[in-house]
């Protein structure tokens, strides 16, 4: 099991045929994988079949996100690091997916 550290020091790229890679780190790639349905394991794959459903289902789930990231608390601990909101975070992976459905090609993450 990967502990919260390790998650969000660890980089997934994602890839297929006709785009280009894609890579995010851990915490943000697991999030978006459990929204396409899937468990989060890294490495993983999407088949060309199943890529629309995918797609939809994190377009979905992104136009709910609000554009803007939440407003910083006191608390935070990397108040240097500027905030992106998931709905940013999600458009290359996206256009990625896209990409993928149009070409019927797999999707597949390391």
């Amino acid at each position: 099991m990967w502990s919260i550290e390790e998650e969000r020091d660890m980089l997934v790229t994602f890839k297929t045929k006709y785009y280009s890679d894609i890579t995010m780190f851990g915490d943000i790639a697991r999030t978006f994988l459990k929204i396409m349905g899937h468990s989060g394991a890294v490495p993983g794959a999407i088949l060309a079949a199943d890529v629309p459903a995918a797609l939809q289902r994190l377009s979905k789930a992104i136009e709910n996100e609000p554009s803007a990231p939440p407003a910083p608390t006191e608390t935070d601990e990397d108040d240097e690091a500027p905030l992106v909101s998931l709905r940013h975070r999600a458009l290359p992976l996206i256009e990625l997916l896209k990409s993928a459905a149009a070409s019927a090609s797999n999707v597949m993450w390391e």
